[in-house]
């Protein structure tokens, strides 16, 4: 069921007019810098908070002009940026409380499935106290999908985690994605996070909604700053299509190009998303022969954008696939590059996400 949400946001000074759609399934991330009025639009799309304006999940009005449907009564599961998992109870005591008022005819997802996609089998019985901080996200997570909810909000749920453990919970949000047939809005303000486990992606700045749309489109639209920001990046969508034991690697197929990668223990025909950092991409007018780089890419250069004094963000077409490149202006110059030239890509290091 689709997500249509139309609201105005007033909070003294503090002004959002957000008005987007979320798709029916998959991972929206809704993404802005700090203060731009991600949790207000979360709050207001939960009942919790009332703006002006319009909420619509499929067929069902949850605010409209007439009507204002309690948080209580919205099929809304939610994780805050804290756990709030009650300090008394165990885990598994945590995870049933929100069943006893749930009739068994509503029941979407099993209890047992939401520990099973979350990997609690083992924290049972511990209670939050004994939880590590990414344990405690991942039950909190869990709580919300054992009320069943036709949609899940995300409220920037790794705040607050090291890097191990925000890769360890980030993994298992990327196996809901693959699972869940209900939308999910995940809200954050990190790079990382939404190229990782975002399918659509809903940009927020200076007071409206700026886009939206996939999130491969999104990272490398130039009139956006995601792909004239530092951390300007690409997703390619490809397949495994086998390894190299020899050299310990691994191919993968996308954008009609072979890519070699470090090995990853997946299957052939897995489908993966390559992460390519503008930064690691260089240009060159013939391809190399004598190089370190293994992937090199023909490519044809469709736009040009100034960042910053010094350097360019080159938009570059790939097959049916779109590539960055973060040059200095002064190699596009000695380069010519203009768009329709042809080029080749010299992808430096290319991340495997599953």
């Amino acid at each position: 069921m689709t997500l249509r949400a139309d609201l105005e946001i007033r909070r003294g000074d503090f002004r959002l007019d957000a008005n987007f759609s979320v798709p029916g399934a998959g991972v929206s991330g809704l993404f802005g810098p700090s203060g731009a009025g991600k949790t207000s639009v979360l709050r207001a799309i939960a009942g919790l908070d009332r703006h002006p304006g319009v909420v619509r999940l499929g067929g069902t009005v949850w605010q409209d002009a007439e009507c204002f449907v309690p948080a209580h009564e919205r099929a809304v599961g939610y994780v805050f940026q804290e756990s709030s998992l009650f300090p008394h109870l165990d885990v598994r005591a945590n995870l049933e409380f929100g069943l006893k008022r749930l009739p068994e005819a509503k029941r979407r997802v099993s209890l047992s499935r939401a520990i099973e996609l979350l990997g609690l089998e083992k924290l049972l019985d511990r209670t939050p106290a004994g939880l590590s901080g990414g344990e405690a996200r991942r039950v909190s997570i869990a709580r919300a999908l054992a009320v069943s909810p036709a949609i899940l909000l995300l409220d920037e749920p790794l705040t607050g985690l090291d890097a191990a453990r925000r890769s360890e919970t980030l993994s298992y949000l990327d196996s809901l994605r693959r699972e869940l047939e209900i939308p999910v809005l995940y809200v954050s303000h990190v790079h990382d996070e939404v190229a990782r486990i975002a399918d659509h992606l809903i940009l927020l700045g200076e007071g409206i909604v700026q886009s939206t749309g996939p999130i491969d489109e999104m990272l490398t639209r130039l009139d956006l700053p995601l792909a004239t920001g530092p951390d300007a990046e690409s997703l390619l969508q490809g397949r495994v299509a086998g390894h190299d034991e020899r050299y310990d690697l691994t191919f993968v197929d996308a954008a009609g190009c072979r890519f070699a990668v470090p090995h990853r223990e997946l299957a052939d025909g897995t489908p993966v998303r390559l992460r390519i950092a503008a930064r690691d991409v260089s240009l060159t007018l013939q391809p190399a022969t004598e190089t370190s780089i293994l992937n090199v890419l023909p490519a044809t250069v469709e736009a040009l954008a100034n960042t910053g004094a010094a350097e360019v963000t080159v938009r570059l077409r790939i097959g049916e696939e779109v590539l960055l490149a973060r040059i200095t202006r002064k190699s596009a110059d000695l380069l010519a590059l203009e768009s329709g030239k042809p080029v080749f890509a010299q992808a430096k290091s290319v991340a495997v996400l599953t």
